[in-house]
């Protein structure tokens, strides 16, 4: 373990292998196919990740009466003026393009309408039916196709291979390479790359209840942070309002998608109550999510929630047929746990679902660092405040094409550099620590701790005080996490793997409670009891964190719409 590591070389280095990474290597082979690629996936490149995961489907202004303009509308009064105007607009405007290349040139299905165009169903806070899917399964389909496409070109994968640490080249002005971390060897390997692509997913699984893939740790916010990038807008942490609740099953916590709620299905307290008409009474269940998860949560603090702590998603009424023929994804998921979607109301709790911060960007997926693009939920600015459901597949594979094609033009023009190999040793030497150790304390322990401070401090509903708890919290957990010890031998260590994943959450929860203590209003995803009331005389700002510095703002760049255009013309009533 203390010996050199093994070396790799490419010209494009691809860290992850969901829709964002894969849609990047298709581009960027497609582009020039003289470039060695390889993608590197901490799960396996195309069967594990976050897109996988989506059940509703992806946004497109198709239908002759809608429109960009009109998504983007959307978009912002979604987000809360918040969106990065220049991002928000890249996304609605080539969403169409890449949907019909995703049929066209993937080889995607997506469910069809009698007349044979594609079916686009209804998602909460828009204001046209514009939502493409194949039936509650759409990751799947878009993951598996894409993966697929990547047998057809040449380039290298790497399944089961975790990044630890991006390395600078010797000057340390550039990004030149990645520490990587073969799981199943317990072997490091000094990847060396003209190009840097950062699409590892961000995947909020710091919180009690949560709903990204298991293996998802805040992996890139961390590394980015470390290696010096700017992350913008940490406090924006979307909880999705219908997460499965059964126990301690780890199913508890996925998602029920919204396409349910879409269709008409209901969201009631304990008491029978159709509650939403208290919280929103015009769109009710098809409200936002921030909406409708701080509806469902303060029926719970207010007492008219479940014994187990949630509230009920009824769909019974819409027919059982209907359910099990347009949902069958998610019939299936609540009978694994003894529920049946189609009968009877099925317990939900609100879940931690995305991580609408991440690293500044430009629409080209560059970033401050020479060298690194960053591309799907480890980038920030496109979705504000608060995520559109059907914004998040769109927005992996829109920036994925586009941060593909950016790293071939750029390896046109880049020189390969040397990355230093005195960080990439110190980078190796802090990974293995918790190896070295004979003693030390759990990081499964430290996890649950964190999860129980997040979820009671910066979950829903935020104060000073309970953020000011978290951040001594956090501060002393990441004391205790630099003593976390794993039993001897690295080959498939999962308690080794387990406190490097502890490393990532914690330093991704101190941003996100510290920007949330930094931002002094509520919008969007971030409430605060304390400050009740949106503010954009003071707050429409992006809050920034970089190493060495204290959290700053820089104003919201207002390039296309001004929170006055929405309100002097609303947006139409869903169709």
């Amino acid at each position: 373990m203390d010996g050199d590591w093994d070396d790799l070389r490419c010209d494009i280095l691809i860290l992850g292998g969901g829709g964002a990474g894969l849609m990047a290597a298709l581009h960027a082979y497609d582009t020039d196919p003289r470039l060695d690629i390889v993608v590197v996936a901490k799960g396996l490149v195309g069967k594990s990740g976050c897109t996988r995961l989506v059940q509703g489907g992806f946004n497109a202004a198709l239908d002759p009466r809608d429109s960009p303009e009109l998504h983007f509308r959307d978009t912002l009064a979604g987000g809360q003026f918040l969106n990065d105007q220049d991002l928000a607009w890249t996304l609605v405007t080539e969403a169409p393009e890449i949907v019909r290349k995703l049929e066209a040139k993937i080889g995607c299905f997506f469910d069809r309408r009698e007349d044979g165009q594609i079916h686009q169903k209804a998602f909460a806070g828009q204001s046209f039916d514009r939502t493409v899917h194949r039936g509650d399964l759409t990751g799947i389909e878009i993951t598996s196709r894409l993966h697929d496409q990547l047998f057809a070109r040449s380039m290298r994968i790497l399944d089961e291979t975790r990044a630890v640490e991006l390395i600078h080249d010797r000057a340390g002005g550039r990004i030149a390479g990645a520490l990587l971390l073969r799981q199943q060897t317990g072997t490091f390997v000094l990847a060396r790359a003209r190009v840097v692509l950062l699409a590892t997913g961000g995947g909020p699984r710091m919180y009690t209840y949560s709903a990204p893939s298991l293996e998802k740790a805040g992996d890139g916010y961390a590394m980015a942070y470390r290696a010096g990038c700017d992350l913008i807008d940490m406090e924006m942490m979307q909880f999705h309002p219908t997460g499965l609740l059964a126990g301690a099953s780890r199913l508890s916590g996925m998602v029920l998608e919204e396409g349910l709620r879409g269709a008409g299905a209901w969201l009631l307290n304990a008491q029978g109550e159709r509650f939403m008409a208290r919280y929103d009474p015009v769109r009710m269940e098809r409200a936002t999510r921030d909406v409708v998860a701080r509806a469902s949560y303060q029926e719970i603090m207010a007492g008219r929630g479940t014994p187990a702590g949630g509230v009920l998603l009824d769909a019974s009424h819409l027919g059982a047929g209907f359910v099990a023929r347009h949902f069958p994804g998610m019939v299936a998921r609540c009978a694994e746990v003894g529920f049946d979607l189609t009968r009877e109301p099925v317990e939900v709790v609100p879940t931690a679902h995305f991580h609408m911060g991440g690293v500044r960007i430009d629409v080209d997926c560059r970033t401050a660092l020479p060298g690194l693009l960053v591309a799907g939920e480890d980038a920030g600015g496109v979705h504000g405040a608060n995520r559109l459901g059907g914004n998040g597949v769109a927005e992996s594979c829109v920036f994925g094409a586009r941060a593909g094609r950016t790293a071939a033009q750029l390896c046109a023009v880049l020189a390969a550099v040397e990355p230093d190999a005195r960080e990439a040793e110190q980078a190796r030497d802090a990974a293995l620590a918790p190896l070295r150790r004979d003693r030390g304390e759990s990081p499964v322990r430290i996890r649950r701790e964190l999860e129980r401070v997040m979820w009671q401090h910066v979950g829903l509903v935020r104060d000073a005080a309970g953020l000011a708890r978290a951040l001594a919290a956090i501060e002393e957990l990441e004391e205790r996490a630099a003593g976390t010890a794993a039993p001897p031998g690295a080959r498939w260590n999962l308690t080794w793997q387990q406190a490097l994943d502890v490393r990532s959450l914690l330093l991704a929860a101190r941003l996100t409670a510290a920007a949330a203590s930094y931002r002094r209003e509520s919008r969007g995803s971030h409430a605060r009891s304390d400050f009740p009331e949106r503010d954009d005389a003071h707050w429409l700002v992006h809050i920034h964190q970089a190493a060495g510095r204290a959290p700053w703002t820089e104003p919201v760049r207002l390039t296309r719409l001004r929170p006055s255009d929405l309100e002097a013309r609303p947006a139409a009533a869903p169709q």
